[in-house]
């Protein structure tokens, strides 16, 4: 029996949506796939008893978290802003949707790190704050206090946010 059973199947089903919480958190094509190279070798090491507890997803989700705010407290990194986001997604999208989409991409690269962190899993995750708390490891209010800072920094940022919905966004489909 392979000891990676299960595993390469876990990888096909769920890479597309944790791609997109790794760009989501960085930013940076790059920098999102070693974000989840990095999670996703260490939850191949694990993967029995990761698939035993019965969610593997929350588990690399958890580790992707984890790692890119850990990657920013190992070494605070100069970000050198740039003028404008590379859009990559297709062609085929209404210019009203891509230009937020640039707009939001652009405010959230200029968040600190946890600040990013709770507004992908507040707004795109759509986790709660108790949720989002246990998935970064600090209390309720962290996370209430870090969603305030983050939405007031973006409409610092990106005034032209302000009507943007924070229920639910559908940023990185």
């Amino acid at each position: 029996m392979d000891e990676y059973e299960g595993f390469r199947e876990f990888v096909r089903a769920r890479l597309a949506r944790l791609s997109r919480v790794a760009y989501l958190l960085t930013g940076d094509h790059t920098q999102a796939e070693d974000l989840l190279q990095s999670a996703l070798v260490k939850v191949a090491a694990r993967w029995r008893r990761v698939a035993a507890a019965g969610d593997p997803e929350a588990y690399v989700k958890k580790i992707i978290y984890h790692e890119h705010i850990s990657v920013w407290r190992r070494r605070r990194l100069v970000e050198w802003p740039m003028e404008r986001v590379p859009d990559r997604r297709s062609a085929h999208d209404e210019s009203g949707s891509v230009l937020l989409r640039m707009v939001l991409e652009q405010a959230l690269a200029k968040l600190t790190r946890r600040q990013r962190a709770v507004i992908v899993l507040r707004y795109f995750e759509d986790l709660s704050e108790a949720a989002a708390a246990d998935v970064l490891g600090c209390s309720v209010g962290t996370v209430k206090s870090q969603t305030n800072h983050a939405l007031k920094r973006l409409r610092v940022l990106a005034p032209e946010l302000a009507d943007l919905r924070w229920e639910r966004t559908e940023v990185g489909s």
